[in-house]
């Protein structure tokens, strides 16, 4: 499989497949603690709550094991800086993720009874624009 990815692929399209491959790995790690969250807490607060406060501890797991790993030749600076970048810059995919997982509850009796459809949606719908905005903002080499 490496050999016809070397022939089909540039070396920097190879790096980008890799990273991509490594957020996804993250991506699901985050989307474990989204859930495990969700199920926690959806009879204390409630599934909206309960999404809102699970997506920002996901998220918070997924920018630290990103930074880590996935983008670890590419971040640098202050942590905390870091982390406020990520959170505003995924913003968009964070409407995008939450807004799917808020309309399949709110309409689907399927999603209420079983949310992880719903944030695995939600996840889906946001990963791509994600992966695009910490490779080319939050991570992105040179940045100081």
């Amino acid at each position: 499989m490496e050999a016809i990815l070397t022939r089909m692929l540039t070396p920097s399209q190879r790096a980008i497949l890799v990273q991509f491959l490594r957020f996804g790995t993250v991506g699901f790690i985050g989307f474990v603690v989204d859930n495990f969250c969700v199920y926690g807490l959806r009879g204390s607060i409630g599934l909206y709550w309960a999404g809102a406060v699970a997506y920002l501890f996901a998220a918070t797991t997924t920018w630290g094991l990103n930074r880590l790993w996935t983008f670890r030749a590419t971040s640098s600076g202050a942590a905390h800086k870091q982390w406020a970048l990520f959170l505003a810059t995924n913003l968009v995919g964070f409407v995008l993720n939450r807004g799917t997982y808020f309309i399949l509850i709110s309409v689907s009796a399927l999603c209420r009874d079983n949310p992880v459809i719903a944030t695995f949606s939600g996840t889906l719908v946001g990963m791509f624009l994600n992966f695009h905005f910490s490779r080319t903002i939050v991570f992105r080499e040179g940045k100081s």
